[in-house]
């Protein structure tokens, strides 16, 4: 077996995307997403192992500088051995001192592992993966750095304990798509103020912020996605879908899921998020949904407080880390 470092720049990316992997990784997300390096494991000829590296640009975590380890992809235990051990080497030579992973080069995108499956099945836009692949990590050395979690609501339909109501001054509406453009720009410059805090946070440009979230409105109902407004400026919002995945799987859509909340730094303690969360299972109910899901949570999250009581957590995830 031989391990051969490449670039963005190198012709061979449709190889190096033809690895097995979940999901489709085109040549195109390999370069709009940077990595400083990428690292392919050849067996004879034929590529059993990938990974992309990011050094340059990851993201700040006190006392160490972070080297991380996305795109991966292995067909089997020794073959991952080999990717991850270069990968981490590769990394300790630019000055990393902690290699995360998997995280394509930032938490905006695919990250982490799933580890506990659980009895129900995957969701839209759920990140999955081999069963074996958590394992690949822990036979190098790799622990966990942060654990998440996916939670479901079994009956939407039940009432909240106490039912929040719009503070004074706010509005809330839903998303008006004959302006889509104006509303992804509010809702980018709310989602970046509001996450700047959270765990491996780095910014994001609004064109690759635009670009996720308009791949998303063919699935999204405007009912569903819900925009506070306070003064005519833009608060907080919520963004929620179907499952589409029912669809493929030839069953009604009775499930919705509830992707990001977020509310401005400076209009926290109003109970805004609370508002919106509910204001989304009304909205879902009156579609005939009776189910949804509170997706990939971190552990320590705030939201997890919302919905305490209604909520079962269903699947479980794990971003790891290893010192170099």
């Amino acid at each position: 077996m031989a391990i051969v470092t490449c670039t963005v720049h190198d012709a061979n990316l449709e190889r190096f995307c033809s690895v097995r992997g979940i999901g489709e990784l085109t040549p195109e997300d390999v370069r709009s997403q940077s990595p400083d390096a990428l690292i392919a494991l050849y067996a004879e000829d034929r590529l059993t192992a990938r990974a992309s590296l990011w050094w340059s640009r990851a993201p700040h975590y006190p006392g160490e500088r972070l080297g991380l380890i996305g795109h991966y992809a292995a067909d089997d235990a020794p073959s991952a051995a080999q990717i991850l051990s270069a990968a981490c080497s590769e990394l300790a030579r630019h000055g990393c001192t902690l290699a995360v992973g998997p995280m394509d080069g930032s938490t905006w995108r695919r990250y982490r592992l799933l580890t506990e499956r659980g009895k129900e099945p995957p969701f839209f836009l759920e990140p999955d993966n081999p069963d074996d692949w958590p394992l690949h990590f822990e036979a190098q050395g790799f622990t966990p750095l942060a654990r998440y979690c996916s939670s479901l609501n079994e009956d939407i339909r039940r009432p909240w304990p106490q039912p929040p109501s719009a503070p004074s001054g706010f509005e809330i509406r839903s998303l008006a798509p004959e302006r889509i453009d104006s509303e992804l720009h509010c809702i980018w410059q709310v989602a970046t103020s509001a996450f700047a805090g959270n765990f491996l946070y780095t910014p994001i440009e609004e064109a690759e912020f635009r670009a996720m979230y308009l791949r998303l409105l063919p699935v999204a109902r405007p009912e569903l996605v819900l925009i506070a407004e306070h003064d005519g400026r833009t608060a907080g919002f919520c963004f929620a879908f179907p499952d589409v995945l029912q669809v493929l799987r030839g069953v009604p859509v009775d499930t919705f899921i509830i992707k990001t909340v977020a509310v401005l730094p400076e209009y926290r303690g109003h109970g805004l998020a609370t508002l919106l969360t509910v204001r989304a299972n009304e909205a879902a109910a009156r579609l005939g949904i009776r189910r949804g899901i509170h997706a990939l949570m971190h552990e320590d999250n705030p939201s997890r407080k919302i919905g305490h009581g209604f909520l079962r957590d269903f699947r479980r995830y794990i971003l790891f880390a290893r010192p170099l």
